[in-house]
């Protein structure tokens, strides 16, 4: 621990350079996936967010991606086109539309996660208890307490 007190450029470079590694390596993972259906990144996270927060609102959407309303439309509309997925008005309030993925959005959801799960499943599984909870640790940190609260809150 004392080694991280002194902590230099070059290993936050290193560091970083790992998480970018990481990323790339996880998400080309899904790429395969993607492509099949035509599909980009933009599409993977609102996929991926309306799977974890089902029935989300648009307007909590736009909050999590922190992305314009501009790109998240187009990006809407696509997947609307293709059937991926729906619309339902609010039981209480009729004016707010939630968003659902239809079965075919589950399906394709399924075939993605498949796909990145492996990797992730195998590290998690080739580490200790120990390991994994100070890599959720770090991860949580890094992604910084304000962030947090607003992406995992709100639906």
């Amino acid at each position: 621990m004392k080694d991280l007190l002194y902590l230099k450029d070059d290993h936050l470079k290193e560091f970083i350079e790992k998480l970018f590694i990481s990323y790339r390596e996880s998400f080309n993972d899904a790429k395969k996936t993607l492509e099949k259906y035509s599909l980009g990144v933009a599409h993977h996270r609102v996929i991926h967010i309306i799977s974890i927060h089902e029935g989300i609102t648009i307007s909590n959407l736009l909050k999590k991606l922190k992305v314009t309303k501009q790109s998240l439309n187009r990006v809407i509309k696509e997947l609307k086109n293709f059937e991926i997925i729906e619309f339902k008005k609010g039981e209480k309030d009729t004016r707010l539309k939630h968003v659902f993925l239809t079965k075919r959005g589950y399906k394709i959801f399924d075939e993605i996660f498949s796909s990145q799960k492996k990797r992730i499943y195998d590290a998690l599984l080739n580490s200790t208890s120990s390991e994994v909870n100070n890599f959720n640790i770090v991860i949580k940190r890094i992604i910084n307490e304000k962030i947090r609260s607003s992406y995992f809150s709100s639906r």
